[in-house]
């Protein structure tokens, strides 16, 4: 088949599972066109079959504001023309939903039929869309797509919560490739980290105030009590100022790592000890499904879609949002025996297993091949 996807090109989840799906498509010899407006973080190198479209906004001094959706929707109606797109799949509702539909509108005045599949991820739904000034337009999108899907059964039940839509959802869950994340640690590089072999934390996100990133330092203080350890924190964003400066004054920068955004979470995955992810809200917890199939337990909240990826005493624990001793004690209780921790770690990668590209991509093969 002939697929667009549409989607961001960042470090967030949506626009990793859009660019690794697209990747395992093209892998199965389907024809894959990316569109946005700058090449995507995940799609380096050559791939087979796949083709990268920018989006260019021009700017003229009577925009205050680039019309990023009429520059994106006129890209798409040029892509589908050109290269027989037979589907059109955007991911994250705004804009990529309207704009896909004003390219739908297009296209039939051309006498052009082009189906749209709309994936929420979260923030799309629980957060910006929510906005009133974005809410009809998120709405009205998302019941003009043919297909709705979700990534998790959370987000669904979010988003007819948040929303007067009719549409079905159908829920087809995040994936990893586990083959990707289930690597041996380099000793040389975690030695450098962790010299006297203390345990390593691992928190990655985008260190907005959802992720609660200072609960994870306040576990690790409360742990490194009683295991020696060091905290790796992955990633950035608008509250990692305000942790830095908490580490500088505690004199903690030899336990507390900075490391910014990373690429190759493959790579510092297998490190980690225990991954820690205290957040209020997940749609679905991506990085936690990584930190496991790297074979790493995963202490979280028990919120959104975590609970659908965590097996609570099995892959790790969860705990209420905010309760730090709860964590803490968890936390311990993982990493203070050996057999207990290499018990919750083969569990944690048999539970990825589950979530794995191979499961879950011929989910959406099945669902394009429907709606075609």
């Amino acid at each position: 088949m002939n697929i667009a996807i549409v989607c961001y090109p960042t470090y967030g989840g949506s626009g990793v599972l859009a660019t690794e799906l697209g990747k395992a498509l093209a892998e199965k010899n389907h024809n894959i066109h990316f569109i946005t407006y700058q090449q995507p973080v995940r799609l380096t190198g050559f791939h087979n079959n796949i083709f990268y479209h920018e989006v260019r906004v021009p700017t003229y001094p009577l925009f205050d504001y680039p019309p990023y959706e009429t520059a994106l929707s006129s890209m798409m109606v040029d892509v589908i023309n050109n290269y027989d797109i037979e589907l059109l799949h955007v991911h994250y509702a705004i804009p990529h939903a309207s704009a896909a539909y004003m390219t739908k509108q297009i296209l039939e005045k051309q006498g052009k039929r082009i189906p749209v599949i709309t994936t929420l991820h979260g923030t799309d739904i629980t957060l910006v869309g929510r906005d009133k000034t974005y809410s009809p337009v998120v709405s009205f999108s998302m019941e003009e797509s043919d297909i709705l899907t979700a990534v998790s059964n959370n987000l669904k039940l979010e988003t007819y919560k948040n929303f007067s839509i009719k549409k079905s959802i159908e829920v087809i869950h995040n994936f990893v490739d586990v083959t990707r994340f289930n690597k041996k640690p380099i000793q040389a590089f975690k030695k450098m980290i962790a010299p006297n072999d203390e345990k390593v934390l691992i928190h990655a996100s985008n260190f907005r105030r959802v992720k609660r990133v200072m609960d994870v330092v306040e576990v690790f203080l409360q742990l490194n009590k009683k295991i020696p350890s060091k905290l790796l924190l992955i990633g950035d964003g608008p509250d990692r100022p305000q942790i830095e400066d908490f580490s500088r004054k505690a004199n903690l920068n030899s336990e507390i790592k900075f490391l910014g955004k990373q690429e190759q979470m493959e790579d510092l995955l297998p490190l980690a000890d225990l991954f820690i992810l205290p957040s209020e809200y997940e749609s679905f917890g991506l990085t936690a499904l990584e930190a496991m199939a790297a074979e790493v337990p995963v202490i979280c909240t028990n919120t959104g879609g975590l609970p659908e990826i965590i097996v609570d005493g099995l892959t790790g624990y969860m705990s209420n949002i905010g309760d730090i001793e709860d964590m803490s004690e968890k936390a311990f209780h993982i990493l203070s025996c050996e057999d207990t921790h290499m018990r919750f770690r083969k569990h944690a990668l048999e539970q990825a297993k589950k979530f794995d590209i191979q499961n879950i991509v011929p989910q959406y093969e099945a669902l394009y091949a429907r709606v075609v």
